[in-house]
């Protein structure tokens, strides 16, 4: 099973995720380049949208409403959270871009009445995670706890030498409070760019058992199973997640093989 989405180099888009192309029910993802005065345009039809800009300056549009030259970053790789615009099912949204921009349009099915809005960088919580060669850096853009009908959306930054989404954890079964079923997409930045991470997916019985070599802006799927990824030293591994099921919430079980790694 091919995994690995491979980013284009050069041009406007940069990569493109569908629910048809991989083969699930929920996660949509796209990452754009854009020059100045370039823009995107679209309509959501029957999905809801999170655009994150994640690098330079835009304006959003979604119908009648203007968020004018949002974005502050000029690297993922900046100690900043970014701009983000949630937008419900059946809005027409365009996009502009200020000068050199990078955006994510994050998608699942919309169904709710929800109304269009801007994420600002002060209400994405920040946090580290784990310890040691464990230690990551989360910037949670659109958790379970904010207003949204299937997506989640997090930023990861992974020091090089480090690991993450470790010990190996998955979301595949429909158990709740223990696990809940979620597609997730991880879209991946390297610096310096020239570098490379590591990512395997794989299933207890090892029907799914995929190990790749990542590249920057590259996309990993994950339909199922366990996830882990590791950060050759020199090189940060920056990626974002996008996670959605048929329930918007996140419960996850570790590989029982590993699950020693976590201090008790």
């Amino acid at each position: 099973m091919n995994l690995l989405v491979k980013g284009r180099q050069e041009g406007r888009e940069i990569v493109t995720v569908t629910p048809q192309s991989a083969g699930w029910n929920y996660v949509g993802f796209a990452a754009y380049r854009l020059g100045h005065n370039e823009h995107v345009d679209f309509d959501t039809g029957a999905r809801e949208c999170c655009i994150v800009v994640l690098r330079g300056v835009v304006s959003v549009r979604a119908e009648d409403t203007l968020w004018a030259e949002i974005g502050e970053r000029y690297s993922v790789f900046d100690d900043a959270s970014p701009y983000s615009v949630y937008v419900p099912h059946s809005h027409a949204v365009s996009i502009v871009a200020h000068g050199d921009a990078e955006i994510a349009v994050c998608s699942a099915p919309g169904h709710g009445d929800l109304a269009a809005r801007l994420i600002e960088p002060a209400s994405a919580k920040r946090s580290v995670r784990g310890q040691g060669s464990n230690t990551r850096y989360v910037c949670d853009i659109l958790p379970q706890t904010a207003p949204a009908d299937h997506l989640l959306v997090v930023e990861v930054i992974t020091p090089g030498g480090h690991s993450s989404s470790y010990p190996p954890h998955k979301h595949d079964t429909d158990n709740i409070p223990d696990e809940s079923s979620l597609e997730e997409t991880y879209y991946h930045r390297i610096n310096p760019s020239q570098g490379f991470a590591f990512q395997r997916v794989y299933t207890d019985d090892r029907s799914l058992d995929v190990a790749m070599a990542v590249e920057n802006h590259d996309v990993v799927m994950v339909p199922k199973g366990y996830h882990p990824v590791v950060a050759p030293h020199g090189y940060d591994c920056y990626y974002l997640n996008v996670m959605a099921g048929p329930k918007r919430s996140w419960h996850f079980k570790n590989d029982p093989a590993h699950d020693w790694l976590i201090p008790r």
